[in-house]
């Protein structure tokens, strides 16, 4: 009978189907049995193996369907997979059962002759490939190789006799670099002035390869080339960059399924609202038989602490850098520093930092935790520079009794601060409060300073953000609200600003393009000074406070929330994610308390779930 709609006895030879650059099931295995050898139908043979008996007239004995190009590509992925963990004869077994070839016969010897070290072969071969480049099922590598200049790889596409004049630099690179390491200098010389040379080919890199000439000793040399050696992983990758050169029709891209599978699992958990755990690429760390699904269990939306300790409106808090503590700042003008246990996620209260006249509305941790500076609200004139360790007031600053010192924000090298507030001062001072430079004029709501050491950004009374660079004295416009801006906050990468806008709500805002991103919904914002945060693994998430009582969780990339947490019983002024711990986060309140938010609590084994574990949902 016929299989897979193969060449049959009476059709064209199948050498000459081989030599063909689509993929296709063929009746020959890898191109080369004839067609009077055994079909491959689940070992049933032919009709030609049984004279005179069609395959209608043999009961029991089905005309195997044709497999569709899906199922091929499927088949010859599985092929792949298998001959890397070394079973040849099962993918020998699937190959001819199914009428599919692995890859083009030319490619095969092609793989062969490179992984041998048979370089003078393997050139050869690249002019039997030379037919198979030029293909309609091709999918070019128009991007620099090791050694290949991004200017000589601008070309939109890529002509099929440049492509070979790329794969023959690449092998010949990796022959003139293996007589070398053998110490065959005057081979290696050979190569170099007139294999390599008159390709006139990336002259740049030959330079460079000409230059391993004076290496002493092949440890040198691959230190040098950062190449593994002559053998099998540099071969290896020397054939994973020849690859991406030649259609898949002739020779899968390397560990293909792998590749497919890795995307799938990575879309899942880009799809996945409550994944918040490190990213781990490897497969072995996760279950392909079932769908990737992260509990809302694992998420910080349950209540695992109540801090009562303040006796007034809590205005603000802020976990550390490291995560190992977490400063709030009261009504009752106290600092109170808490010890974050990492396991039991319970808090204890570490220091009380007292004396802050007009309460502590706003506190910022230097960049080593040494330091924490606390402000007060809008009609506070001083500052207060806290030694953590000791507790100790280092500095208490005030130019004027007439400022409004209401913001903070520490130059990354933590040896200096600016500050400001909305009756128009903007300073930068020294660990001492001395002033080093100020700007005038300038009515602050909220500041930063980005990671470049010399740029401060601050929303000012004008609804906007200006960047003010304080070695230039230059400034200029980054973000324009049409309402308020009553607090920002910036992503670790410095790309993103996430602002809190009167009336509004909480605004997304990429500063880079300078474009708003994404309106948040659900929050309740007027007037109010309202401080949202960042936070989750690779900062997924964003919570914020709102005068409904409620705290607010999202996904950096849906505007409605993902969580909406209640307990506290007046306006939620902060919230803050613990920096080193994803799933441990605070919430500060009118109310007068501090809640700690964390995963759900195990009542028993049964609803113990490992983190972020895959499960049906």
């Amino acid at each position: 009978m016929q299989a897979n709609g193969a060449v049959g006895a009476g059709a064209a030879d199948p050498a000459s189907a081989a030599g063909s650059g689509s993929p296709s099931c063929l009746t020959a295995h890898n191109g080369e049995t004839s067609a009077g050898d055994i079909a491959h139908s689940n070992g049933l043979n032919s009709s030609n193996g049984l004279p005179g008996a069609s395959s209608a007239e043999q009961p029991g004995l089905r005309k195997k369907k044709r497999l569709s190009q899906a199922e091929e590509d499927v088949i010859r992925l599985i092929g792949q997979h298998l001959t890397g963990l070394g079973l040849d004869q099962t993918v020998d077994l699937l190959m001819q059962e199914s009428g599919c070839r692995l890859e083009h016969p030319s490619a095969t010897k092609f793989r062969n002759h490179v992984m041998e070290g048979e370089w003078d072969k393997a050139e050869n071969d690249l002019n039997e490939l030379k037919s198979l480049v030029h293909s309609p099922h091709a999918i070019m590598a128009c991007r620099p190789a090791a050694g290949v200049s991004v200017s000589e790889n601008s070309s939109a596409s890529c002509p099929t006799a440049d492509v070979i004049r790329r794969m023959k630099f690449l092998l010949l690179q990796q022959k003139y670099l293996e007589y070398l390491e053998d110490g065959k200098v005057l081979e290696a010389l050979q190569v170099l002035r007139c294999e390599l040379t008159p390709l006139k080919y990336n002259t740049e890199r030959i330079h460079v390869l000409s230059g391993y000439l004076m290496c002493s000793h092949a440890e040198d040399l691959r230190a040098k080339a950062e190449w593994e050696g002559k053998g099998t992983a540099s071969r290896s990758k020397l054939l994973d960059k020849l690859q991406t050169y030649l259609p898949p029709s002739v020779m899968l891209p390397p560990r293909r399924l792998q590749t497919l599978l890795r995307q799938a699992v990575e879309l899942q958990r880009d799809r996945c609202l409550y994944h918040n755990t490190k990213l781990d690429n490897n497969l072995d760390s996760v279950s392909l038989l079932i769908d990737h699904v992260c509990s809302r269990k694992q998420f910080p939306c349950f209540t695992q602490q109540v801090l009562t300790e303040h006796c007034n409106e809590v205005w603000f808090c802020k976990f550390s850098n490291d995560g190992t503590k977490l400063a709030t700042g009261s009504k009752d003008t106290t600092v109170i520093i808490w010890q974050v246990d990492p396991d039991t996620y319970q808090l204890k209260l570490l220091k009380t930092l007292e004396g802050h006249a007009y309460g502590v509305s706003y506190l910022a941790w230097s960049p080593d935790d040494n330091y924490l500076v606390a402000c007060g609200p809008d009609d506070c004139s001083e500052l207060w520079l806290w030694n953590v360790q000791t507790g100790e007031l280092r500095t208490k600053m005030s130019q004027s009794h007439e400022d409004s010192l209401t913001s903070v924000a520490w130059n990354p090298d933590g040896k200096r601060f600016v500050t400001g507030g909305q009756r128009g001062q903007f300073y930068q001072c020294d660990l001492d409060g001395n002033l080093l430079d100020s700007w005038e004029g300038v009515r602050v709501q909220c500041l930063w300073c980005l990671s470049d050491g010399k740029t401060v950004l601050a929303s000012d009374t004008h609804q906007r953000i200006r960047g003010y660079n304080f070695e230039d004295l230059t400034d200029r416009n980054i973000v324009q609200e049409d309402h308020p801006i009553m607090s920002f906050t910036i992503s670790r990468n410095g790309r993103l600003a996430l602002l809190n806008v009167a009336t509004q709500g909480v605004h997304l805002w990429d500063l880079q393009d300078r474009v708003l991103v994404r309106k948040y919904q659900g929050v309740t914002q007027g007037f109010y000074t309202i401080h949202s945060c960042f936070g989750g693994h690779n900062e997924d998430f964003i919570a914020s406070g709102s005068e409904d009582h409620k705290v607010y969780v999202w996904h950096k990339r849906s505007e409605l929330p993902i969580a909406e947490l209640t307990g506290h019983t007046r306006t939620v002024n902060c919230v803050s994610w613990n920096p080193q711990i994803p799933s441990l986060m605070a919430s500060a309140s009118d109310d007068g308390t501090v809640r700690i938010w964390g995963p759900a609590p195990y009542v028993d084994n049964q609803e113990f779930e490992e983190e972020c574990s895959s499960m049906d949902s």
